[in-house]
C-alpha cells in the first residue's frame, strides 16, 4: 500500500484537509503549518495520486498527438516541443503513429476513446473535410498541416505561398538563376505542393526570371527517398 493523506496527517498531527490544502498548494495555509506537513510528506515519501486528482477535476491529464512519420526529424522535434509545453500544465502526451494511412487517421480521429484523452493534436495526410464533419468524438481536436478543411476545428498552418517565395528570394539573392522545384503533385489544387509551386513561380517572375517547367519534378511523397529520387531525375 502507498502512503496516503491519512498517513501524512497522522504523522504531522493535523487533519486530512490540512494535508490536502498543502499538497494542492492552497494559499491560506500558514508557513509553519506548511513546513510541518511538508516534513511529514518528506519523511513518509508521500506522492500524490495524479490519476485520482485528474478524475476529480473531470480530465485524464493525457493529450494524444498523432503523426504520419515518427522517424521524420520535423515530427520528432514537434513532439518534443508539445511534450515540453504540456508538462508545464501537468499533461502527459500520448504519441501515436498513423504512417499516413487513411484508415489509421480515421481510427485516431473518429474512434479514439474520448474518455482516455482530454484532447487530440493530429497531423493528417489523407483525411477529407467530410471525415472531420462526421466526427462523433467529443474531445477537442487541433489539426496541423497545410491542407485546408472546412470543418469546425482549429488548425495550425503556415503560409505556403509566402514561404516558397521567401526561399526563392533567398536563392536569387545568392545569385542563383536556375532554381528547381521538387515535390509538385497532380492531386488537389489547394494542397501545400500547389501553393508552394505558386510561390516559386510568383517570386521568379518578380525577380525577372522565367519559371522553367523542365525544373519542376513531381514526387509521390515528401520522404527523404522521394527527394533523393527527384533530385536524381533532375540531374539526369
Amino acid at each position: 500500500m502507498g502512503v496516503s493523506l491519512k498517513d501524512v496527517a497522522q504523522r504531522a498531527g493535523v487533519s486530512i484537509k490540512t494535508v490536502s490544502n498543502v499538497v494542492n498548494n492552497y494559499p491560506h495555509v500558514t508557513p509553519q503549518m506548511r513546513a510541518k506537513v511538508q516534513q511529514a510528506i518528506d519523511e513518509l515519501g508521500y506522492r500524490p495520486n495524479l490519476t485520482a486528482r485528474h478524475l476529480r477535476k473531470g480530465r485524464t491529464g493525457i493529450i494524444a498527438f498523432a503523426v504520419p512519420e515518427l522517424g521524420n526529424p520535423y515530427f520528432a522535434e514537434l513532439a518534443g516541443a508539445i511534450i515540453d509545453a504540456a508538462a508545464q500544465h501537468d499533461y502527459t502526451v500520448l504519441v501515436d503513429h498513423t504512417a499516413g494511412l487513411r484508415e489509421r487517421e480515421l481510427l485516431v480521429c473518429q474512434e479514439f476513446r474520448s474518455h482516455v484523452i482530454d484532447g487530440l493534436i493530429l497531423s493528417p495526410i489523407h483525411l477529407e473535410t467530410a471525415d472531420l464533419v462526421a466526427r462523433q468524438e467529443t474531445s477537442p481536436l487541433v489539426l496541423l498541416g497545410e491542407r485546408e478543411y472546412e470543418a469546425p476545428y482549429d488548425q495550425i498552418a503556415i503560409d505556403n505561398v509566402a514561404a516558397a517565395r521567401e526561399a526563392v528570394r533567398h536563392l536569387v539573392g545568392l545569385g542563383r538563376r536556375r532554381i528547381a522545384f521538387l515535390g509538385s503533385r497532380t492531386d488537389r489544387e489547394r494542397q501545400p505542393a500547389h501553393l508552394r509551386l505558386r510561390g516559386w513561380r510568383e517570386e521568379l517572375v518578380a525577380a525577372g526570371l522565367e519559371p522553367a517547367e523542365t525544373l519542376i519534378v513531381a514526387t509521390d511523397g515528401y520522404g527523404r527517398s522521394d527527394g533523393a529520387a527527384a533530385m536524381s531525375a533532375l540531374l539526369d
